[in-house]
């Protein structure tokens, strides 16, 4: 009997073990982004929901912090991995790693060029399409500047193409000259900011608008701006970072491309927890066969971004993504819903 019961318990032990709550681990680039805490909260409840425990490790923008961050999540037993790269190249080996061990990897946000890993994202062509239109009608003729994002990060590319689409014609025609470009090295408002001073300087302050890809870089630009009493010229973005929104609502930044982050964060922990359940990549709810630059056939889901001016501001308020006394801050006979 005590042999039997012996069985039983070994039994029952790995029946806990085989049935336990997946662990799913997030390796962020950097916590430097105000959304990024948006995404985490999503992330974390969508996990909680699916029955999922959430780890976490944050590289603070070094690439070779993240490898070590992944080598410790998988060496924590994780079930899946969700991937923030800070370098799209560099991050290669943490995949490889995550492979061997039979782990699935989520590329979180930014492109991940290899077909072992499911690329989740906004669809960042049409964000750079939506960031040019917003700012080529407030200004359809006159010396351009472009920040892009970091040289690092896919998407940086991904946006600048989308942004050159809108814009072509015009630089063609000679009506839209491009006066200044700069990649902002780790997305940081900081070297934006410097970058937009120095094209500034070599032009003479003789610029009439400034497609930046991020709300971090506009915020730069806009401070660069304002400094040469050049504030309200259109200035674009991305992210929906409440900042932003109450520059738009000032008139001092043009759009923000307004990609929510509860939504992509929810997405990726579900699909987090149904791979770590042993669902095909290929059968996840909305999945895609995309195909990146470099040819690489990916399992993808892309979700959609709305572009916010000062013609929708209401859109962010009605759905609770900013109180309506950050958004009107200091505005006085703004647009609607700040008058």
């Amino acid at each position: 009997m005590k042999g039997l019961l012996s069985l039983s318990a070994v039994v029952a032990l790995l029946g806990t073990t085989a049935f336990a709550d997946p662990t799913v681990g997030v390796s962020w680039s950097n916590f430097q982004e105000e959304r990024w805490k948006t995404d985490e909260a999503a992330i974390k409840s969508a996990l909680e929901a699916g029955g999922a425990d959430y780890i976490s490790a944050d590289a603070q923008s070094s690439s070779a912090k993240q490898l070590a961050d992944i080598e410790s999540l998988i060496a924590q037993g994780v079930d899946a991995l969700i991937i923030l790269a800070q370098d799209a190249q560099a991050i290669g080996p943490a995949v490889q790693a995550a492979a061997d061990e039979g782990i699935p990897v989520i590329a979180y946000d930014r492109l991940i060029e290899d077909d072992r890993a499911f690329y989740l994202t906004f669809d960042n062509v049409e964000v750079g399409r939506m960031q040019a239109r917003a700012v080529f009608g407030a200004m359809p003729k006159g010396n351009y500047v472009m920040i892009k994002g970091s040289p690092t990060d896919p998407n940086a590319d991904f946006l600048r193409g989308g942004q050159q689409e809108i814009i072509q014609a015009a630089v063609d025609s000679g009506d839209v000259v491009i006066v200044g470009e700069a990649y902002t090295d780790g997305w940081l408002p900081a070297n934006a900011q410097r970058n937009m001073e120095q094209i500034l300087t070599a032009n003479e302050n003789n610029v009439d608008a400034v497609i930046a890809s991020n709300d971090g870089t506009a915020g730069g630009v806009v401070a660069a701006l304002t400094a040469q009493g050049m504030e309200g010229i259109p200035v674009s973005g991305q992210d929906g970072d409440h900042a932003a929104l109450n520059r738009v609502a000032l008139g001092t930044q043009t759009v923000s491309v307004w990609k929510d982050a509860r939504e992509l964060g929810k997405a990726a922990g579900e699909i987090a927890v149904a791979l770590s359940n042993g669902t095909s990549p290929s059968d996840v709810d909305g999945v895609v066969s995309w195909t990146s630059p470099g040819g690489t056939e990916m399992n993808s889901v892309f979700l959609a971004p709305v572009p916010i001016t000062r013609d929708n501001l209401s859109v962010v308020v009605d759905a609770g993504w900013i109180p309506l006394e950050d958004l009107c801050q200091g505005v006085e006979n703004g647009p609607a819903p700040c008058n």
